[in-house]
């Protein structure tokens, strides 16, 4: 089965126009998962493990499963001490909910678990995302208004 950009668009129209709250969809080189307004689902939540993982979006954001076709780009000389914020999905990357708003972290900031620590847009929805660690933002990696990409390292924490 194949899946282009167009029929992407068409089919989320459709769902929009629908009581469907979640869609699985496989074809043979994607997995698509859409979840809208499900009880009891949290915001995006960013992984700290290294393997990809589905999160839960609002409003149905799309989450592409596939494999990417080269690794996510990451900072240089990762520290061992630190562990990765990554990208749960292609987007853009705000630091802050407007321009006008302050950035939702710094270098240096303390952050706890379920805490937002940026917005990625994707298909003009904007889905903060929540960190699922505690401690102190060490680096931050990526500039603000830059597209992102699946599995991409944005932050790096040094756990509490």
């Amino acid at each position: 089965m194949q899946l282009d950009h167009t029929q992407l668009h068409q089919l989320l129209a459709l769902l929009g126009d629908s009581d469907i709250q979640e869609l699985k969809l496989e074809g043979e080189d994607f997995r698509l998962e859409v979840r809208r307004n499900l009880p009891g689902v949290a915001p995006l939540t960013v992984l700290q493990t290294a393997a990809p993982a589905a999160a839960a979006a609002p409003a149905a954001a799309v989450i592409p499963t596939a494999a990417p076709s080269a690794p996510p780009p990451a900072a240089l000389g990762a520290r061992g001490d630190l562990q990765d914020i990554t990208a749960p999905m292609v987007g853009t990357f705000y630091r802050a909910p407007s321009p006008e708003d302050p950035p939702f972290v710094e270098i240096g900031s303390r952050i706890s678990a379920g805490q937002a620590v940026c917005i990625l847009e994707a298909m003009k929805l904007m889905n903060e995302l929540e960190t699922e660690l505690s401690g102190e933002v060490v680096e931050i990696l990526v500039e603000n208004g830059t597209p992102v990409e699946f599995g991409q390292v944005l932050m790096r924490i040094k756990p509490a």
